[in-house]
């Protein structure tokens, strides 16, 4: 049986899915067709159905819970893994950093932002700390360093290996927003998880769940088995980086959610849905 399957060409995707579509494991009687997409496509492929199975942000997730429910195994969340807030101008990032949480002053309410999309987690997150940061423009997430250096935007809403890349270019960071939910929640930060259809049969749900789990182990355990495959599709091709950027987002959560896990993600659609951030849904957000 063959499944359709997107994730992003960064590290910390490739890193977790080269066993499960390379054989590395035993899939059994499952093979899969993969798509690669920056997260704001695949969220939007999300809201269409058109995947069987996918990697989206959390905030999407919330607008596609009526037909996907979330897989224990493959997420990203953690301490110290958030988008980054940064900007060309230093002077501009001191200034607004001590506004974080708080009323902005009128005279920063039209800068203009790059965000790397409006259903990602970096954009809810950057809605909690500045709500009135609204002159917002959708930049593939790999764009967004030059668009600040050519002075095509004021601020910039970076995710994934950039937060690795930035300070080389000069940039300077005003915020970084992982840090601001943890401060605020004392829990890890859910940024993207894996779904699946809710109309597939639960064994196949279950058996997916698994084997997402046991590509994980394989990595955790044969950490350079997937390398030339990962630095095939990653943006910063150096590998200390690539390195790095997997180290951050792949981690106990991404194995296995566990009590800690779910509760995170639960208390970020609680604080969503209370902002009217998200809508409501009566649907189970996990695997059962």
């Amino acid at each position: 049986m063959k499944l359709s399957l997107g994730f992003s060409p960064c590290p910390n995707d490739t890193f977790i899915f080269d066993a499960l579509i390379h054989h590395k494991i035993d899939t059994l009687n499952l093979t899969f067709d993969v798509q690669y997409h920056d997260v704001e496509t695949l969220n939007h492929k999300a809201f269409q159905q058109e995947l069987d199975i996918t990697k989206l942000s959390y905030h999407a997730f919330a607008y596609a819970q009526e037909h996907y429910e979330l897989l224990d195994a493959g997420s990203a969340l953690g301490f110290g893994v958030g988008p980054l807030l940064i900007t060309k101008d230093k002077d501009l990032a001191a200034a607004l950093a001590q506004y974080a949480g708080t009323e902005l002053p009128e005279e920063y309410k039209n800068l203009r932002i790059g965000i790397p999309g409006k259903f990602t987690t970096a954009n809810f997150l950057m809605g909690l700390a500045f709500p009135t940061l609204l002159n917002k423009q959708q930049l593939v997430f790999s764009d967004i360093e030059n668009a600040l250096l050519q002075e095509q935007i004021d601020i910039g809403l970076i995710i994934h290996e950039n937060r690795f890349t930035y300070a080389s270019k000069g940039l300077h960071k005003i915020v970084d927003l992982g840090d601001f939910w943890e401060k605020t929640t004392q829990s890890p930060i859910p940024l993207g998880g894996i779904v699946i259809k809710r109309d597939l049969p639960d064994s196949l749900k279950q058996q997916v769940n698994n084997l997402i789990r046991e590509s994980v182990e394989f990595a955790f355990q044969n950490p350079k088995s997937g390398f030339a495959y990962i630095r095939s599709h990653a943006q910063e091709m150096d590998e200390e980086v690539m390195y790095k950027h997997i180290e951050l987002y792949v981690n106990q959560y991404t194995k296995d959610l566990g009590d800690k896990g779910r509760a995170a993600i639960r208390q970020m659609f609680d604080r969503a849905r209370a902002l009217k951030l998200i809508p409501e849904s009566t649907k189970n957000i996990f695997l059962t």
